[in-house]
């Protein structure tokens, strides 16, 4: 989408992706290995990151994914992604993880995740990103959200 805006809004940058969990992708126990599902959800934001930027976006950080529920070998798992809030050059995504599985018809809430993703250009220097507008009222929380966690974020880095 190329236009002349200088925003976006949050809806213009979720991705849904949906990953079957086969045998390779489980531990001992049949349950889906935490690794695995980092590597989903990573890939998950970088492709909202980029959507909303247009442009290659890397991971900048990783601030937290709970594990809430385990997810079992045979679960589709369902990953929504958007833009929570974006700063210069660094936007923070959100990403929320759904276990479903058709045989029970169950669907639960299993994981949440916050990264940073940075756009760049060809030679890997950051580029300014476009304003994100969030217009409901879950956008605006996770937008306002988005700014306490980037403080928590720059205290903890090290000197």
């Amino acid at each position: 989408m190329n236009d002349a805006r200088d925003f976006k809004y949050v809806r213009e940058s979720e991705i849904i992706m949906t990953e079957l969990v086969l045998p390779n992708h489980t531990n001992q126990l049949g349950n889906l290995l935490g690794g695995q599902l980092m590597h989903w959800i990573d890939i998950a934001a970088a492709l909202s990151a980029s959507k909303h930027a247009n442009i290659v976006c890397v991971t900048a950080s990783v601030d937290k994914i709970d594990f809430l529920h385990p997810i079992k070998l045979g679960n589709v798992v369902n990953m929504v992604a958007s833009v929570n809030r974006v700063f210069n050059t660094s936007m923070e995504v959100g990403v929320k993880v759904y276990a479903e599985s058709h045989i029970e018809g169950t669907r639960i809430h299993s994981n949440s995740a916050y990264l940073t993703f940075v756009a760049v250009d060809g030679e890997g220097k950051p580029l300014k990103v476009k304003k994100l507008i969030p217009e409901t009222d879950e956008e605006k929380r996770r937008y306002e959200g988005a700014e306490f966690r980037r403080e928590q974020r720059l205290k903890s880095r090290p000197v």
